[in-house]
């Protein structure tokens, strides 16, 4: 069902102007973006015609933009990367992991987005797998999914990973499955302390290789003394690392992961009005507790399609990464061992099948809809360019 203001909506409506308006300081990627989102699923993506096997019925389906910043496309990319990591699941407790970058390096991130981002999903990856494979803590060898979200509720620049950890792993010698305690995966403490380190050592010396780059008020930090005063606070602030009570049971997992993989900075379903006086939404104060951590926010149109474009990802970036028993190149032998000690049987063959290409049903009968026409996208006209003579003149 359709939801009754679509973030597509305010950015047709909206977006012509604040192109005008932002001339020449949008990149080209922005552009995309905007674009994207505005013909996302209209006739301009092309689409076709699905008719009723049974009544008839007809109805027309547009194409999706499958932009990984467009909120429509999401659901479908969410389902198809749920199904294969369904087969991956092992039966045991799942932790849900946050590491939060404090706002002083949140601000150097936004100027750096693909060199930092980088360096958060590492750092926090490396501190995980180090402090779970000492002996005083786990001593074993875990899995980790990691998710980047660039966003507040409120829509500001605000980088954090969460991370879905399976509650053990596999012991240095592989001969054994070493579970967590079943409320306690590893010390958040000891986690944010040497996550502060490890980030803030690597985030030196890409300064010191001069791969930072700063604009606007953050020039000076170009400078070594001023970067390193600017990040003088931060090395005695305690780093916040979340770590959540676990899932109840893989489908929890399942459930936690279709919200949170493929989420892009605002759902329509978080809108609440839009007309002249800008757009209004539901957001989440986390300073506030109980019902009053609900509150509504109206911004401008400008304001609120800048905040949607300070959340554009790097091109080819991946949001979505694995780490130990679970990154790619070792994933099935790790799962096939993990399996064995914890004697499971292998998934069967149907649940790692793809799945189906299910379609809506007829909104009439119920009955199957097939695709009887295709049609093609839709090109505005564009005159032909002027005639030019030799002299530089339009010719009359």
């Amino acid at each position: 069902m359709r939801a009754s203001i679509e973030v597509a909506d305010i950015f047709r409506a909206a977006g012509p102007a604040y192109r005008a308006t932002h001339a020449g300081h949008l990149s080209l990627h922005q552009l995309k973006i905007m674009s994207a989102v505005e013909h996302c699923r209209t006739a301009a993506m092309g689409g076709h015609v699905e008719a009723c096997t049974d009544c008839g019925h007809w109805r027309i389906s547009y194409n999706s933009c499958r932009n990984r910043h467009c909120p429509k496309c999401q659901g479908a990319a969410a389902r198809t990367w749920l199904a294969e990591r369904e087969a991956d699941l092992l039966p045991v407790g799942y932790f849900h992991v946050v590491f939060t970058l404090p706002a002083e390096v949140g601000a150097i991130a936004f100027h750096n987005k693909a060199l930092v981002y980088d360096l958060l999903f590492r750092a926090a990856a490396d501190t995980m797998q180090i402090i779970a494979a000492d002996p005083k803590h786990l001593g074993a060898r875990i899995g980790i999914t990691a998710v980047l979200h660039t966003w507040g509720s409120a829509l500001t620049h605000h980088p954090h990973i969460h991370m879905i950890v399976p509650g053990g792993g596999i012991s240095q010698g592989g001969e054994r499955w070493v579970s967590a305690r079943p409320a306690f995966l590893l010390p958040v403490r000891v986690l944010g302390a040497l996550f502060r380190r490890l980030f803030l050592t690597r985030l030196i010396a890409l300064h010191q290789d001069g791969r930072l780059r700063f604009y606007g008020s953050m020039a000076p930090l170009a400078e070594r003394r001023a970067f390193l005063r600017h990040l003088s606070p931060v090395r005695k602030k305690r780093w916040v690392v979340y770590a959540k009570p676990p899932f109840a049971g893989p489908e929890a997992v399942l459930a936690y992961l279709s919200r949170y993989t493929h989420r892009v900075a605002i759902s329509s379903s978080r809108l609440i009005g839009f007309d002249e006086a800008g757009v209004t939404f539901r957001y989440k104060d986390y300073r506030r507790s109980g019902t009053d951590r609900q509150q509504v926010m109206t911004l401008s149109h400008d304001e609120f399609i800048r905040r949607f474009l300070l959340h554009a990802l790097p091109r080819g970036f991946h949001r979505i990464r694995h780490y130990g028993l679970l990154a790619s190149g070792t994933r099935k032998g790790n799962l096939e061992r993990a399996r064995a000690l914890l004697n499971v049987a292998p998934p069967t063959d149907d649940a790692m099948e793809e799945p189906p290409d299910v379609r809506p049903p007829c909104p009439c009968c119920g009955g199957q809809m097939i695709i009887i026409e295709i049609l093609e996208r839709r090109y505005q006209p564009r005159a032909p360019p002027p005639f030019v003579t030799a002299t530089g003149r339009s010719a009359s």
